[in-house]
């Protein structure tokens, strides 16, 4: 495996590969979530690239990305045994220069949900996917479902602005009791980390009253505020696979969204329908 920090070691170890690559961004402190996408990435091609990143500019003021979860060394050691070719390792300085035109994400998506607590980070996440696009020229690149709406508006920049690539959904990892990995698990105390487990409860009561042959999406979601009431919660949605309102589940067509607040750390998780 070649580790690589510059742009210039980038490009010329990417030369080196021929054949189909698949690409992994992450922002390190791998998990066996991350994991799963570099796995599917080896089996569908001759070369796999993971790039481990902490991007700036998809942080807003008062979040996490001084603290962010770093573990290099363990990073580096599951990439190497995962059979990665590449791993490219940027700082700050490598990825952004003085004068740069802007990546807006589209406003009727992308300022909702997430968007809606976080105004512009998917403006940072949209500009450095595409960077890292063009510097690791893949055919495929992986993406949890965990994060639905970065998957989709990164689906939806490969496909306006004509991406000759192929974006891979990847499920969601889950530890034995339900909860799904996040490198910010590790933000959690044993009082918080028994809390988090209420957002998978949540889903698992939407997934009853599914069963059950419910339909009604306000319903469902006062079913799933009732479990999450100890919680600060964000929001609780269901909205079809192009994020928009509907007010009934659309079997094959629907995701439902859960954020809260767990003590200070804030989590996400879904479940598509």
């Amino acid at each position: 495996m070649k580790i690589v920090t510059t742009i210039e070691e980038l490009r010329h170890a990417r030369g080196e590969l021929s054949n189909s690559v698949g690409f992994v961004p992450t922002m390190g402190a791998l998990h066996n979530g991350h994991l799963s996408l570099i796995q599917k990435s080896t089996a569908q091609n001759d070369h796999t690239i993971v790039s481990v990143f902490v991007n700036p500019t998809q942080f807003l003021a008062g979040e996490d990305f001084e603290t962010y979860p770093k573990r290099t060394q363990a990073d580096i050691k599951i990439c190497e045994l995962a059979g990665v070719d590449i791993l490219f390792m940027p700082n700050a300085e490598a990825m952004y220069g003085a004068c740069e035109p802007s990546i807006i994400a589209p406003s009727t998506k992308a300022y909702i949900l997430e968007g809606l607590a976080r105004p512009g980070h998917f403006d940072g996440v949209l500009r450095v996917v595409l960077k890292l696009f063009n510097l690791t020229k893949p055919y495929r690149a992986y993406f949890g479902k965990k994060d639905a709406q970065q998957l989709y508006l990164i689906q939806n920049m490969v496909k306006t602005l004509f991406l000759d690539l192929e974006i891979v959904p990847c499920e969601i990892v889950r530890e034995d009791d339900g909860l799904a990995l996040s490198s910010r698990n590790v933000y959690l105390n044993a009082h918080e980390r028994q809390e988090a487990l209420l957002l998978s409860k949540s889903l698992k009561v939407a997934s009853r009253a599914l069963m059950g042959k419910e339909r009604d999406c306000e319903i469902i979601k006062a079913e799933m505020l009732e479990v999450l009431s100890p919680l600060h919660v964000e929001y609780v949605e269901i909205l079809n696979r192009d994020f928009d309102t509907i007010p009934s589940i659309e079997l094959g067509n629907c995701i439902i969204l859960v954020c809260a607040k767990v003590g200070t750390t804030r989590l996400i998780d879904n479940l598509w329908i």
